[in-house]
């Protein structure tokens, strides 16, 4: 063959995910959140009301995923969904308290998981790597499946 799998940047990124995803579960363990499930929190904890779809456009995820997720999140009472006033099908998002409560306990975890993936990098070299994998993920953003819209994206183009 002439390619060496290990010069690939596609490698490095899915093993860097699994490896990401396995510190976020042992330093989260006792909360049972996953990262998306996380991820969903999070975003309708800073937007409370946000539909299903903003919901999957602000964290990169397809809506039949991001249903699913909700559904779990919802049957562990973190979540609920309610109808729109105006719309009965649109379905608003909010937090529970318990929710809340979940969301405040799994950050130190969180944080602690972010520290870890980065502590193999010398301090000076952690905000390059993320500036680069910002630029990275913003380049390629509109190849994924599940293209991603920060909430302040949206907030900025509505106050244009």
């Amino acid at each position: 063959m002439s390619v060496e799998i290990d010069n690939l940047p596609g490698f490095h990124i899915r093993r860097l995910q699994q490896i990401a995803v396995a510190v976020f579960l042992e330093e989260t363990q006792a909360t049972g959140i996953t990262p998306v499930q996380y991820a969903a929190l999070y975003a309708v904890g800073r937007e409370p009301g946000i539909d299903q779809r903003t919901l999957a456009r602000t964290i990169g995820f397809d809506t039949s995923t991001i249903g699913s997720v909700i559904d779990r999140l919802e049957s562990r009472g973190l979540m609920q969904r309610n109808a729109h006033p105006e719309d009965r099908r649109v379905r608003l998002l909010t937090l529970t308290s318990e929710g809340q409560r979940v969301l405040e306990e799994v950050e130190p975890g969180m944080l602690r998981a972010q520290e870890r993936m980065l502590e193999p990098l010398a301090p000076e070299q952690r905000e390059v790597f993320m500036d680069m994998l910002r630029t990275l993920v913003r380049g390629n953003n509109a190849l994924s499946r599940a293209p991603s819209e920060p909430l302040d994206g949206r907030a900025a183009r509505r106050a244009r």
